[in-house]
């Protein structure tokens, strides 16, 4: 599979009260030619991520409202687009929406980590795309075996294309669903409701950073 046949399949995914952000654009948030930017955004660091190799793959649940929905990349908000775009060199990754940067805490703590990692990280969701709850199209839900079965396939390519060194699961939904799909990986605690320093400490010891002390993790997570 190509980049583009794998962006083309991505976008053609539909399942209720999901969000699609390669297809689908928000009335309330997105910019002109939004789902374009947000599959461009992917193809690069796709095609940047074959090209250079991969260390390790990070995969958490789905993508989350404030974040991927907007970006087009998992485990990536506004805050941290440049960030990405530094990570396979200086990739010309774009906003797809209007009006202030929208931050995640959860991007806030992956991104924190992969400053100092220095090798080459590609990051995934078990579902690669938004599903919203009852709360409506800006909150997050699980997603459910039929979604994570009818898009298997991209996790799979990935990790077969890829060959990491490393998989980790971000968060205990994450490891179940990867364990369902029959991939294992190593776990560590999702950065949200309070797992941001559990979270940084694994991964520390995980990939074998400066040991920081309790009270510099406390003012990293501020």
């Amino acid at each position: 599979m190509t980049p583009n046949a794998f962006i083309d399949d991505l976008a053609a995914l539909r399942f209720p009260d999901t969000f699609n952000p390669y297809a689908q654009s928000c009335p309330e948030f997105d910019g002109a030619d939004a789902p374009r930017v947000r599959r461009e955004n992917l193809r690069l660091v796709l095609e940047a991520a074959i090209s250079k190799g991969v260390d390790s793959i990070w995969v958490a649940r789905d993508l989350g409202y404030r974040g991927g929905r907007r970006t087009g990349l998992a485990l990536t908000d506004e805050a941290h687009l440049s960030a990405h775009a530094g990570l396979y060199g200086s990739l010309p990754l774009a906003r797809a929406t209007r009006g202030p940067i929208v931050t995640e805490r959860t991007a806030k703590a992956v991104w924190q980590i992969l400053s100092g990692v220095g090798r080459p990280v590609f990051l995934w969701n078990v579902f690669p795309l938004h599903p919203h709850g009852a709360a409506g199209p800006l909150s997050n839900r699980c997603h459910n075996r039929s979604e994570r079965e009818a898009s298997r396939h991209f996790l799979e390519w990935l990790v077969a294309e890829f060959r990491p060194k490393t998989l980790v699961a971000i968060g205990r939904d994450a490891e179940a669903a990867l364990a369902d799909l029959g991939i294992q990986a190593e776990r560590v605690r999702h950065p949200s409701y309070g797992g941001q320093g559990e979270f940084l400490a694994r991964m520390t010891e995980l990939y074998r950073l400066p040991v920081r002390s309790k009270s510099e993790l406390q003012r990293s997570l501020i």
